[in-house]
C-alpha cells in the first residue's frame, strides 16, 4: 500500500508515518511545518518508502504531486491551543480546504480516506461521557472555534462527498493523545507540566483544576487510528483512553514522575476550556477490537524520559 499522510511531520502524524513504514508500507508525508518540524521524522528520512514535501495542503494537492496513493490520512492541522490561537485563519484554512485538496485525491486514486477529527467538537459537553451521537456544546464565535468548528466543517465535508461524490470516507474523532515529540510550549497539559516540573518552575493548573481529561499513549492511538483506516467504515469513531483524570491529578503524576519539588500555581481557565472530558469507545471496542493498552502511568514515564533525552540532546548541541 502506499499512504498519503497530511501533517506528516507533526506530533501525531511521524507516528502514524513510522507505523506504516514499519509495516511494510510507502509514505509520502505532506507538511507545512507550522506545528510539524522535520527532526520528528528525522528517523526514517533516509526510508527507501518515506518522502516528505514540504507544502501547505490549504494550496492545493495532486496526484501529479504525491503520486497514486491506496490511502489518504489527513491528520493536517494545528491542534495545540498555542497554534491554532496563533495561527486562526491558517487553521481554519486546512479545515476547509485543505480537507477538500485532500478529499480530492482520495477520489482521483480511488483511495479510503480518514480525517483527524477530535473530540472538541464535542465543545464543553452538556453529555458525559461522549459518545458519537452526541453533537455537541461549542460557542461558534470563541477563540477556540477555529479548531472546533473547522474540524466541525471538515467532518460535514468529509460526510458530504462520500454522499455526493462516492468516495470511502471514514472520520475519527482524537482525545487526548499524548507522548514522545510533543513540544513543551505547545500549551497541551502533558508536556506543559513536563517541561515547567523538569526546569523547576511551578506547573500552572487552570482554574481550581477539577476539570478532566482522558490521556491516550499515542502508540496506542495510532493502532486505533490504522485499524479504522483498514475498514469501509464512515464512522464518527471515538479514539481515546477512558479512564478520566483530574488536571490536578495530573500535575501531582507529572511531579512524581519527574521527581520535581515544583509547587503548583493556579491560573485562570480559558475561554471555552472543557470542563470534562472522556471518550465512550463503546463503538471502537466492538468495530476495531481496539481500546488502550499503555496506562497512563506508564505512558508518561516513557514521555518523561523522552523530554530528558531531548533536553540532553539540545544541550550537547548547544555546548
Amino acid at each position: 500500500m502506499r499512504a498519503l499522510v497530511t501533517g506528516g511531520a507533526g506530533f501525531v502524524g511521524s507516528h502514524v508515518c513510522e507505523a506504516l513504514l514499519a509495516a511494510g508500507h510507502e509514505v509520502v508525508a505532506v507538511d507545512s511545518m507550522i506545528s510539524g518540524t522535520p527532526s520528528n521524522v528525522a528517523g526514517i528520512a533516509r526510508h527507501p518508502g518515506f518522502r516528505l514535501l514540504r507544502r501547505d495542503v490549504s494550496t492545493g494537492l495532486s496526484t501529479s504531486l504525491v503520486g497514486e496513493v491506496d490511502l489518504v490520512l489527513h491528520l493536517a492541522c494545528p491542534a495545540s491551543p498555542a497554534d491554532y490561537l496563533a495561527h486562526p485563519l491558517e487553521t481554519l484554512d486546512v479545515s476547509s480546504r485543505g480537507t477538500r485538496s485532500a478529499l480530492d485525491v482520495a477520489r482521483a486514486c480511488g483511495a479510503r480516506f480518514v480525517l483527524a477529527s477530535t473530540s472538541e467538537v464535542y465543545g464543553d459537553p452538556l453529555v458525559h461521557p461522549q459518545r458519537e451521537e452526541y453533537w455537541g456544546n461549542v460557542n461558534p464565535v470563541g477563540p477556540r472555534s477555529v479548531y472546533d468548528e473547522g474540524k466541525r466543517f471538515a467532518e460535514a465535508l468529509t460526510a458530504a462527498v462520500r454522499r455526493a461524490e462516492g468516495v470511502n470516507t471514514g472520520i475519527v474523532r482524537i482525545f487526548n493523545t499524548y507522548g514522545p515529540r510533543m513540544r513543551g510550549h505547545d500549551g497541551r497539559v502533558v508536556p506543559t507540566f513536563v517541561r515547567q516540573a523538569l526546569d523547576g518552575e511551578p506547573l500552572t493548573v487552570a482554574g481550581d483544576g477539577s476539570q478532566t481529561r482522558s490521556l491516550c499513549y499515542v502508540d496506542d492511538l495510532v493502532e486505533g487510528l490504522l485499524r479504522f483506516a483498514s475498514t469501509d467504515d464512515p464512522g464518527p469513531v471515538n479514539l481515546g483512553n477512558p479512564e478520566e483524570l483530574t488536571v490536578r491529578q495530573i500535575a501531582r503524576d507529572v511531579i512524581e514522575a519527574t521527581g520535581s519539588t515544583s509547587p503548583l500555581e493556579q491560573i485562570d481557565l480559558p475561554a471555552d476550556d472543557p470542563k470534562v472530558r472522556c471518550p465512550d469507545i463503546s463503538r471502537a471496542r466492538e468495530l476495531l477490537g481496539w481500546e488502550p493498552k499503555v496506562r497512563w502511568r506508564e505512558g508518561l514515564q516513557r514521555t518523561v524520559a523522552w523530554f530528558r533525552e531531548a533536553r540532553g540532546a539540545a544541550d550537547e548541541g548547544a555546548a
